[in-house]
């Protein structure tokens, strides 16, 4: 008997842009049933040729087979009618709909909307991705905002579902129920093109993985016959240089104070703070952990000064009331402020990177006198920005969103760092990074710290807090756990206290909304 055909076949694809040739000549097959990641660093194409495949782009030369007969995928819509379903790293979704409004535009044939609430309900509920189609996507955390990319594309019963860092903000917990998910669709038949920074998820997911560098495939392995150290060279095509952090030094001052931080919100999806208590010394890296959703935003919105806090004392920089200032004059006392959302918040995709660039780095850089902008000196900043980043880009007059998501990171975390602030707080640093890039980052924020800086780093991502951080507290609900010293916890220790398990007095129904 002869074998069933490939599912995905693709020959020759190329695709160029200005100054820019994004895929070169590239071959992938994909089989039925297949769980095959694609590999590269930020850059190498790969979200460029899986927008191929998903009918964003068109290729500029190539042949796409589907089931073994030639195709033309001419929009996202003759896509999902094959049976291609795609789960994007940058969400798509309207923040005044609510979630079911949302995953209605998605669908081709979504019928009436209280049968297809009934169906997200459903699916979320069995695929462990707990979503209430009622709800405003505008009053969402990042992690739920995830959730529902990938219940509109389960939805859909794909043949091929490609997956574009779907875990990136989703907790250790959702990340193995997820696979549990991908595994049984893999059984029945569906093909999974799975795109990921995280090598070890990689390593315990993925069949086969190709490697794409500078546009081009460089090769492919079976990931489980590797180690994450290999697959990350095989990206970068050197060895790979990684950060070891030192043991700590005496701590000094405290550059951030919080003291009983509690917070009301109007919006009742808002996870209040309450009684919120930490310092960051200056030489020292705090980690925040938690589950998405238990705080995080409410809490970097206090300390950057998007919110302000009832009690001025209750945040303080370098020994000052800050509760009452806004953004701008707590980067005048010394603070600098990476939030977790690259896109929309950390940059202006519209805007260059050079006027990136002037919007937080005005306030500590001679770039406005006498409210006149100094559009020389906001350039050169931004190409100091780059160098000293190795940000790729074609320069400080391209745009942020035409960066793919590790170098506009890079771009972010060193406008903040030039910038030499005494206090960095910085959400999610290597959300959606690859290998190299993460590293770079994490080797800045450390140096950073060697030279006096407190730095506070808020993330899901265990691995990432227990490589840079001095000591880890866990935020549940809106409570923060008392810290601890990074080398006397464990991850398991960690994730115990991120269900919930600490010293203070939650509801069993704030427990039962955590697991």
């Amino acid at each position: 008997m002869s074998s069933p055909p490939h599912r995905l076949e693709l020959r020759g694809i190329t695709k160029r842009f200005p100054g820019c040739l994004a895929n070169d000549q590239v071959d992938l097959v994909l089989r039925p049933g297949e769980i095959h990641a694609l590999l590269g660093e930020n850059g190498a194409g790969k979200s460029t040729l899986v927008k191929i495949i998903y009918g964003v782009l068109h290729a500029d030369a190539g042949r796409i087979q589907w089931n073994g007969h030639d195709t033309h995928i001419p929009d996202p819509a003759g896509a999902r009618r094959l049976g291609i379903g795609m789960v994007f790293q940058h969400f798509s979704l309207f923040d005044t709909l609510t979630v079911a409004e949302n995953i209605s535009l998605g669908l081709d044939q979504p019928g009436p909307i209280d049968a297809l609430s009934a169906r997200i309900a459903e699916v979320s509920e069995r695929y462990g991705l707990s979503l209430d189609p009622r709800r405003h996507v505008h009053n969402l955390s990042v992690g739920e905002r995830q959730r529902v990319e990938i219940v509109r594309c389960l939805l859909q019963d794909p043949k091929l579902l490609i997956m574009d860092e779907p875990t990136s903000v989703l907790t250790p917990q959702e990340a193995t129920r997820l696979f549990e998910t991908l595994r049984r669709l893999a059984a029945e038949g569906c093909t999974i093109l799975y795109i990921s920074h995280k090598l070890e998820e990689i390593r315990a997911l993925c069949d086969t993985a190709t490697v794409l560098r500078g546009g081009r495939v460089v090769g492919s392995c079976d990931p489980r016959r590797e180690t994450a150290r290999s697959l990350a060279e095989m990206m970068i095509g050197t060895e790979l240089s990684t950060p070891e952090r030192l043991p700590q030094g005496e701590a000094g001052a405290a550059k951030l104070q919080v003291r009983h931080l509690s917070t009301t919100s109007d919006n009742p999806f808002a996870t209040n703070l309450k009684d919120v208590s930490f310092e960051v010394r200056a030489g020292e890296i705090l980690g925040i952990a938690g589950v998405a959703g238990n705080g995080q935003a409410e809490l970097m919105a206090a300390l950057s000064g998007e919110a302000l806090v009832p009690d001025p004392a209750s945040v303080a920089i370098e020994g000052r009331p800050a509760g009452h200032l806004g953004p701008r004059e707590r980067r005048l006392l010394g603070l600098a402020f990476v939030p977790e959302e690259r896109l929309g918040r950390g940059a202006v995709p519209e805007l260059s990177l050079s006027e990136n660039a002037l919007l937080s780095g005005y306030a500590r850089e001679p770039l406005v006198r006498s409210g006149l902008v100094h559009f020389g000196r906001a350039r050169s900043y931004a190409e100091r920005i780059i160098g000293a980043f190795n940000v790729v880009t074609h320069g400080h007059r391209a745009e942020a969103r035409s960066l793919s998501g590790g170098n506009l990171q890079k771009f972010i975390i060193g406008r903040e760092i030039l910038q030499k602030p005494r206090l960095l707080v910085v959400g999610q640093p290597t959300w959606g990074v690859d290998a190299g890039a993460a590293a770079a980052i994490h080797r800045a924020l450390i140096d950073l710290a060697r030279a006096g800086a407190a730095v506070l780093v808020i993330s899901q991502d265990l691995d990432e807090l227990f490589v840079l951080s001095d000591r880890i507290a866990v935020l549940f609900h809106g409570h923060l756990s008392e810290s601890r010293p990074t080398h006397h916890t464990s991850v398991e220790e960690i994730g115990l206290l991120m269900g919930g398990l600490f010293n203070h007095p939650p509801d069993e129904d704030e427990v039962d909304r955590a697991v």
